[in-house]
C-alpha cells in the first residue's frame, strides 16, 4: 500500500511541475521587462551622452582628467587624441577616454568659501 501511494504521488508531482515552470515564466518575463527600463535604457542614454560630451571637445575648453588634473585643451589631434596644456607651458597629449568631465569656457570655477 506504501508503493502505490509512492506512485500515485509521483504522477501528480509531474503534472504539476509543468504549471510551476510556466508560471515561473509569466513571472520572470515582467521581472526583465522592469529591468530593462530601470537598468539597461538608463545606461544606454547616459553613455550616448557621455559620447555626445567627448566627441564635442574643442580647442580651449577646460576639462577634468581621470586622475583630477585640471587642463585646457590646446589642440585636439584625433578622434582619440587631444593635446592639453596642464601648467603654464607644459603640454601633454591625453587620450579623450580619460577625460572625466569638460567644463565648458564660459562656466566659472566655483570659488571656496572660508567657513
Amino acid at each position: 500500500m506504501i508503493i502505490t501511494q509512492a506512485f500515485a504521488q509521483d504522477g501528480g508531482a509531474a503534472s504539476s511541475a509543468m504549471g510551476s515552470g510556466f508560471e515561473m515564466l509569466l513571472l520572470f518575463a515582467p521581472l526583465m521587462v522592469v529591468w530593462y527600463f530601470f537598468l539597461i535604457r538608463p545606461q544606454r542614454t547616459q553613455m550616448k551622452k557621455r559620447e555626445e560630451t567627448l566627441s564635442s571637445i574643442r580647442r580651449g575648453d577646460q576639462v577634468i582628467m581621470g586622475g583630477g588634473i585640471v587642463a585646457k585643451v590646446t589642440k585636439v589631434i584625433d578622434d582619440k587624441e587631444l593635446e592639453v596644456e596642464i601648467a603654464e607651458g607644459v603640454k601633454v597629449r591625453a587620450m579623450r577616454q580619460y577625460v572625466a568631465e569638460v567644463r565648458v569656457k564660459g562656466e566659472p570655477v566655483k570659488a571656496e568659501t572660508a567657513a
